[in-house]
């Protein structure tokens, strides 16, 4: 077996070796594909899983799945790794698993920014956001604080700074905690907090943080309602500019066959649906109520509520986001995209019902004397540590302590990342299994006499989903209905119809009422869901003809008939 353990978050090499074992253990089930390079040249790798003993990946409905794309959130690479795992353990031994994998495929990106992940995976760790590429300048910014590992032990803390203008004191009832310093409270001891690093050109007096070189956010890059600088700071020069963004575009816009998506981040427990930049009155009804659905399934399966990213998960309350992935994919692409924002330290330590980005602008004392608890009990005390002196190069004697926020708060501790992200595979197959599925139904030749045959082909949509998957996809005309063709062999011609014939969508089942009782009784199921081509041909031999029917998502079915 490939020697992957899920206790561990692992540099690229050691993830790229892991994903070739896989390759190689499991050659009927993967094969590796490199989609591009990133900024600083390594290959961005996608896992294609499929059975390729019953049909080409491309041949059939696919679901799009990465992770990493922010460089700290680690546990997205794992999630992916962990899928992969599950579904190739369990292709012969779980009747779903492997009935998913011989009728869809999975295309599976566990690292789509590998230059970031690399900086956060260092020895010494360097933390930003997302692509390492400098932006919006090249030369390097000068002064201030610049966040760094100040004693080598792999841990970028904060510094606590005696300051008699500080906001912040220690808190009567837990000593190694900081409150807030009451508004109008004078004469105490108060301390200022700054990230652990190095201030470039201190003048004793004045510290500021220093920007970063390096401020793109990948998932602002998106062509999805794209916005400069000025407008979203890191979103690039360009829609897809960068190249790991470009990269996931253009191998996306390739494969129209991928009927969903699912984009692993952290943190803070929860399952994104889009809009970022809209309320849930703007989409089409019918897709709100199916992502309403599908994310009751996700909640159900992970334990993770399913909200929208516009109205409930709010970086600030007048501003928005765009140019993010899961909103190209529904706006663009029109497929169900969701982006999962895995662990929360919260919920670990007893908060259940804390409201995500509102929780950091305000929560009570008791919330984080249960964080503490949860990182003395559970974490053996390395989630929060302890203030210890540190002669600082520029500060003098100041304390460093704090929350080590890499593997508590922004990844799952290496102990309990199996546990975490063991809650995935199940909706993520799942996900898969309701898109559409063109099978036929009948194929049939009725003997006309005078070597004529009338050729019929009935296929249907065996799927949950239309074959157009969203109202957004086809009220943008994204996808071309059933194309059903015939060939024919040498002796045989076609009397009457085309040999390449384009009809109408299926429907699926997912618009259909919970209840056979509706609006004033009328409930029916027409048949929507099937589509017939015909064809006349003259074969005074018989012979051999070949019929299939096709849709870009739905899949490609085809049959022999002998006349």
């Amino acid at each position: 077996m490939p020697d992957c353990r899920f206790d561990t978050y692992y540099r690229y090499a050691d993830l790229v070796q892991i994903l070739r074992d896989y390759a190689s253990k499991y050659p009927r089930l993967i094969q590796l594909e490199s989609i591009g390079k990133s900024h600083e040249g390594r290959d961005i790798w996608v896992t294609v899983l499929t059975d390729r003993q019953t049909g080409a990946d491309h041949s059939r409905p696919a679901l799009w799945v990465d992770g990493n794309i922010h460089a700290a959130e680690l546990v997205g690479s794992s999630a992916c790794l962990y899928l992969i795992d599950w579904l190739c353990r369990g292709f012969e031994s779980n009747p779903e698993i492997g009935r998913c994998l011989q009728e869809r495929v999975f295309y599976i990106c566990p690292r789509a920014n590998p230059d970031g992940a690399e900086w956060a995976l260092a020895d010494r760790p360097r933390i930003i956001r997302s692509s390492t590429r400098p932006y919006p300048y090249d030369e390097l910014p000068q002064g201030g604080l610049v966040m760094e590992d100040m004693d080598g032990d792999g841990r970028l803390l904060s510094m606590r700074i005696p300051d008699p203008n500080g906001h912040w004191k220690i808190c009567p009832d837990e000593p190694r905690l900081l409150v807030p310093r009451e508004p109008a409270e004078t004469g105490g001891q108060y301390y200022r907090l700054l990230p652990e690093g190095r201030v470039e050109d201190y003048d004793g007096s004045l510290i500021r943080l220093q920007e970063k070189r390096e401020r793109l956010d990948l998932n602002r890059n998106f062509p999805v309602l794209w916005r400069e600088e000025h407008e979203q700071a890191g979103a690039g020069p360009f829609p897809a500019s960068e190249p790991e963004v470009r990269a996931i575009v253009n191998f996306i816009t390739g494969h129209p066959n991928i009927c969903g998506g699912i984009a692993f981040h952290s943190y803070s427990g929860v399952l994104l649906r889009p809009y970022s930049y809209q309320a849930d009155d703007t989409l089409p009804a019918e897709d709100l109520w199916t992502y309403q659905k599908i994310g009751a399934k996700g909640s159900a399966l992970t334990g993770y509520p399913a909200v929208s990213a516009h109205d409930e998960f709010r970086y600030h309350p007048k501003q928005v986001i765009t140019g993010a992935l899961d909103d190209w994919l529904y706006e663009h692409r029109g497929v169900f995209a969701w982006t999962v924002e895995i662990w929360s330290p919260q919920r670990q330590a007893g908060i259940e019902h804390y409201k995500y980005i509102d929780w950091y602008r305000e929560h009570p004392l008791e919330d984080d004397l249960k964080m503490l608890r949860w990182s003395d009990q559970q974490l053996q005390g390395k989630g929060y540590v302890d203030w210890y002196r540190f002669d600082h190069p520029q500060l003098g004697e100041i304390e460093l302590g704090g929350w080590d926020p890499l593997f508590s708060f922004w990844n799952p501790p290496p102990a309990q990342l199996e546990q975490e992200i063991s809650r995935f595979p199940e909706w993520v197959m799942w996900h898969n299994l309701i898109s559409p599925r063109l099978v036929i139904h009948r194929a049939q030749a009725q003997d006309l006499g005078g070597g004529l045959y009338r050729i019929g082909l009935l296929v249907q949509n065996t799927g949950w989903l239309p074959s157009y998957v969203t109202k957004k996809a086809r009220e943008k005309s994204l996808t071309r209905g059933v194309i059903c063709e015939i060939e024919l062999p040498a002796g045989i011609t076609l009397h009457s119809g085309l040999r390449r014939i384009e009809l109408a969508q299926l429907e699926g089942r997912a618009y259909k009422p919970s209840s056979p009782t509706g609006w004033a009784g009328q409930v029916s199921d027409p048949t929507d869901d099937r589509v017939k081509a015909e064809w006349v041909v003259h074969a005074p031999q018989g012979g051999q003809i070949k019929l299939s029917a096709r849709h870009e998502r739905a899949g490609t079915a085809t049959t022999t008939l002998t006349l």
